[in-house]
């Protein structure tokens, strides 16, 4: 951090005590700080519908929106949610209200108008229980079929820093490409594909014969990066080679509800894919 103009040669000497002084380089440099807090005066707006969401299209917001979507299509009435972006690209989730919500300031962040007091939940495995729970789906209620679903949607909380903020970061965001943290995360990538992939081969689901919230959860990441090209790293890590991750991440991508749920919060792409800032679920009927 303390160098000016790294290259890919250097040998980084740490100091006896880091100091900030110098942006990091590559993608989303410019929002990254080593404190908290928030950094502007924020009025998030809110909707009529119960549950107020501030979310972006990334993998740790889809977890959300399809699982909302979700919910909705099974027949839950309260499940109905305004949802509104919040471009980190933009530093937004350093607003004042943001940060009252969530003061890690990551999306994606919920907000229940339901209750007698406004709740708020975030980190995105914490609103995923929340709200199965609350609308008693997705989420097994016997003690061993309920234990499966949560080991492997904290397995998804705990793997997925590898994934993003460490291959996906060197591979794709860096300033330039170093051969030690890629070849260092991709080999744990590879890893836990290959733990999706073995589970897979015996099961149609990753608890068995039931989709849970711990589907939708490890399909926003793993999924996506075998199917959608994520990090644009398919050919580099032989996605195809997964093929009972793939099996499994094209039934779960196929349903009307994960494919809505894709679209909400997603500010770029195509027009016709595009979300308007606020919407209730019933736009994508």
């Amino acid at each position: 951090m303390s160098d000016d103009n790294p290259t890919p040669t250097d040998e980084y000497t740490p100091p006896k005590v880091w100091t900030w002084d110098t942006e990091s380089g590559g993608r989303f440099a410019n929002i990254n700080r080593p404190i908290a807090g928030s950094t502007h005066d924020q009025e998030l707006p809110r909707g009529d519908n119960p549950l107020q969401l501030y979310s972006l299209a990334t993998p740790n917001g889809v977890k959300v929106t399809a699982l909302l979507e979700e919910l909705i299509d099974l027949g839950h009435t309260g499940a109905e949610y305004d949802a509104y972006t919040i471009n980190i690209g933009e530093g937004q989730q350093f607003g004042s209200d943001f940060v009252d919500i969530n003061p890690n300031s990551k999306i994606p962040a919920l907000l229940d108008l339901s209750t007698p007091t406004p709740t708020r939940v975030f980190e995105s495995g914490a609103i995923m229980v929340y709200l199965a729970e609350k609308f008693g789906a997705l989420l097994p209620i016997e003690p061993s079929a309920r234990a499966e679903c949560m080991s492997w949607l904290f397995w998804q909380m705990g793997s997925a820093p590898y994934l993003g903020g460490g291959f996906g970061h060197f591979y794709a965001y860096a300033p330039f490409k170093m051969q030690y943290p890629i070849d260092r995360f991709t080999m744990e990538i590879k890893r836990q594909l290959d733990v999706l992939n073995r589970t897979l081969a015996e099961r149609e689901f990753l608890c068995g014969d039931d989709y849970t919230i711990a589907d939708i959860a490890n399909y926003s990441w793993y999924g996506q990066l075998v199917i959608n090209n994520l990090y644009s790293a398919e050919e580099f890590i032989e996605a195809a080679s997964y093929t009972h991750v793939v099996r499994w991440a094209n039934q779960i991508q196929a349903r009307p509800a994960v494919d809505r749920g894709r679209r909400v919060n997603r500010p770029w792409g195509p027009e016709e894919t595009r979300v308007v800032e606020r919407h209730s679920a019933a736009d994508f009927k």
